[in-house]
């Protein structure tokens, strides 16, 4: 298939080349730092996004947030100028779900359709093929570009309608922060009481509190390895959809607001871009101690 790629990030990178791999045909946005391994695989570099668009048969974003999908979408020479009838644009970011619906409404009146697929996994889940990838729009649509999904990731489902891959993500991220926070804690509490946190988590692993994150971030906490994963900027903009949702809703969200807390104190620190098992420095300055120390 030819298919538009914008987004070529961290996480749209390798999800790219997995399509390529595969054998499809890739058009991408002419920019200064183009991947040299998807331009040496045949890419087609194109002046615009719209030229993009008019020549793929599916334009996948992956893009930071919210006004950068509207943008590409829809401003000057942007994806929808390309467009017409028949077309899909899957949208692998993390965003809005509210602002979602409406980018699909309105590609819908052009006869596309539209599919939200955010996806968790990381970077590592990326580059192995193994994210999880959570899907809004009609059966239809998601049912036709399946196998490309199946080239990006392992746990793919279709939720509902257009939006509700994105409420999945915010679910998600929600979740994620959480445990986040509470390794954290766990962790600073046993070494400033006296064990080593090594051990700690040793020890939790195989038991009722033993998760993903104490496996993967409790690791990176202790060995202090925050080069970005998933920086806590992008995860801090998850949460601010969190929590502008659940005004909107009139759900309260105690707990979700608390871990933004953590992850702006640690912006303000400098670390926008560590990744966001980094949040564990917000808790060691509250507690005067470092995992260790």
């Amino acid at each position: 298939m030819k298919i538009g790629f914008i987004g070529l990030g961290i996480m749209g990178r390798p999800m790219a080349g997995h399509l390529q791999a595969a054998g499809h045909d890739l058009l991408v946005v002419e920019r200064k730092s183009l991947p040299d391994e998807i331009v040496a695989g045949g890419a087609k570099v194109c002046g615009t996004a719209a030229e993009v668009a008019a020549g793929s048969e599916i334009v996948i974003l992956m893009l930071p947030d919210t006004p950068d999908v509207e943008a590409v979408l829809f401003g000057p020479a942007g994806v929808a100028a390309g467009l017409s009838a028949g077309k899909t644009v899957i949208d692998m970011s993390s965003i809005s779900p509210q602002q979602t619906k409406q980018f699909a409404a309105r590609l819908a009146a052009q006869g596309c359709d539209y599919l939200d697929a955010p996806v968790s996994g990381g970077e590592v889940g990326a580059k192995a093929a193994s994210l999880t990838i959570m899907v809004g729009g009609e059966e239809a649509a998601f049912e036709r570009v399946r196998p490309l999904f199946e080239l990006m990731g392992k746990n793919i489902t279709l939720i509902g309608p257009a939006g509700s891959g994105q409420i999945t993500k915010v679910a998600n991220q929600i979740i994620v922060a959480l445990n986040i926070e509470a390794v954290a804690e766990a962790l600073v509490y046993a070494s400033k009481a006296g064990a080593d946190p090594a051990k700690v988590r040793q020890a939790l692993m195989g038991g009722f509190a033993s998760s993903r994150i104490l496996e993967v971030h409790g690791e990176r906490m202790i060995k202090r390895t925050f080069d970005p994963g998933f920086r806590i900027g992008l995860h801090q903009k998850d949460l601010s959809l969190a929590l502008a949702e659940g005004r909107a809703l009139g759900v309260a969200l105690p707990n979700t607001g608390n871990a933004q807390s953590l992850f702006s104190a640690c912006v303000a620190h400098g670390g926008f871009d560590w990744d966001h098992s980094a949040l564990v420095k917000a808790l060691e300055l509250l507690a005067g101690h470092e995992l260790g120390a």
